[in-house]
């Protein structure tokens, strides 16, 4: 099967939305393409790509900051020599200078179907930046681990957190791409928002999870998911 990552890379007719644009890349240690290279580099990497700014949620756009709670800071790409801007320190939310920095935001984010983890929060902030800035969003779609059971108590509107990013469920049973849309419809966001979508993915495969056996390596994105 393939990831939005890997079709995004395969096929120069998907990347023509990025041509003569400045791109920049949300991403975390499991944004990795099917054959293990890291989505930053994989992307830099492209003729037809302008990469200028990397974002990193918790934990860092590399996993330089694996413990909980312990904030990233911005740094230069060593090997790019691109910013990449922490949104796990000193702010949370994108300040003005970065959102100054692009025009198109590229998100791949391997999420863990559970709406405690602050990936799918950052998604959400990042929305709503891109909506007051007329910047362009678009999802990277991976697949919801969990699978599309959908279980547990909805968080009450009003007690919205950095780990409750909205009204849902627990486990939410729904991919990247799709939270994109449903932030969006919630919202009543005014985004240019597009989501480069999966092939071949089967989430009842396994019984009640989305994980693809025995195809895809699995990188965690997150030390407290312990498997």
């Amino acid at each position: 099967m393939k990831f939005g990552i890997d079709r995004l890379l395969e096929d120069p007719a998907l990347r023509k939305p990025l041509l003569g644009r400045r791109v920049a890349l949300l991403a975390h240690p499991a944004s990795m393409s099917r054959d293990l290279v890291h989505s930053m580099d994989a992307l830099a990497g492209l003729d037809d790509v302008n990469l200028v700014a990397g974002f990193g949620p918790q934990h860092g756009l590399k996993g330089d900051k694996q413990d909980n709670m312990i904030e990233s800071e911005d740094f230069l790409d060593p090997y790019h020599g691109i910013p990449v801007f922490s949104l796990y320190g000193e702010v949370r939310r994108p300040t003005q200078e970065m959102m100054d920095c692009f025009d198109v935001l590229l998100v791949d984010l391997q999420d863990l179907g559970c709406r405690i983890y602050t990936f799918i929060t950052t998604l959400r902030y990042m929305l709503e930046a891109a909506a007051q800035q007329g910047k362009q969003v678009i999802v990277l779609d991976r697949p919801n681990p969990a699978g599309r059971p959908v279980e547990g108590l909805m968080l009450r509107p009003g007690w919205e957190s950095f780990v409750g990013a909205g009204p849902l469920p627990m486990r939410h049973g729904l991919t990247l791409g799709e939270l994109g849309n449903w932030f969006i419809d919630a919202l009543d966001l005014d985004v240019e928002y597009d989501v480069v979508g999966m092939e071949g993915w089967r989430p009842v495969a396994a019984p009640g999870y989305g994980w693809p056996l025995h195809e895809r390596s699995w990188a965690n994105p997150s030390p407290n998911a312990p498997n």
